[in-house]
């Protein structure tokens, strides 16, 4: 089993952020007791936003495996862009969330996010481990 931990649950830990610090850190806890824990390097770019120099960003992010974004991915984040641009959406270049949802469900990973909409919305048979 393994969880695809996505950007918004690292960063709530890093910068202790007030209001989903503790939520984010019980839910990645639960995950890593019956999962491998990975991140890919969207996740990694997003987070290492947060430091200063890649060693700190290396530290941090030691418990969780790293996995390249699979070509099988790539495909269907712009299966999911499409619809998301027939849908009204008005970017005019796959958002991460993309790419994240859709390595998760190539990869058959649960995904760890606390914002949920979108990924149920454009991967409805993706396992989502939200509040």
């Amino acid at each position: 089993m393994r969880t695809l931990v996505d950007t918004n649950v690292i960063v709530d830990i890093v910068t202790a952020d007030k209001v989903w610090r503790s939520w984010s850190e019980s839910a990645l806890r639960k995950a890593a007791e019956h999962s491998t824990l990975v991140i890919n390097p969207i996740i990694f770019a997003e987070v290492t936003m947060k430091f200063a120099r890649i060693e700190e960003a290396d530290a941090a992010l030691v418990d969780f495996v790293r996995e390249p974004l699979p070509y099988e991915a790539g495909f269907l984040t712009g299966k999911a862009f499409l619809a998301y641009k027939k849908r009204g959406g008005t970017k005019r270049s796959p958002m991460a969330d993309f790419y994240v949802g859709a390595h998760a469900v190539v990869g058959r990973m649960d995904l760890l996010t606390r914002d949920a909409a979108r990924y149920r919305t454009y991967f409805p048979a993706l396992t989502i481990l939200a509040p």
